[in-house]
């Protein structure tokens, strides 16, 4: 997940994440280990590769370098 970092432009967060699946920008989603089973399963809906991480919400901000929490990124 660091490459695709590194490599691409992510986007954070659940409702971005939801609008570029309905306008097929995204083809990889990744999971906080504490993300909403609700998330998950509007998420799974879609034709996506979802992947499940080991970290949670906090973890996964700073992997990220971002100052808030974050549950959910999609490249």
């Amino acid at each position: 997940m660091k490459n695709e970092l590194q490599s691409n432009k992510p986007v954070f967060g659940f409702e971005r994440t939801l609008k570029n699946l309905k306008n097929r920008k995204t083809k990889i989603v990744f999971f906080a280990h504490n993300c909403p089973s609700e998330f998950k399963e509007r998420i799974s809906l879609y034709d996506v590769d979802a992947y499940e991480l080991t970290v949670d919400g906090t973890e996964l901000s700073l992997i990220c370098k971002r100052p808030h929490r974050v549950s959910i990124i999609s490249f």
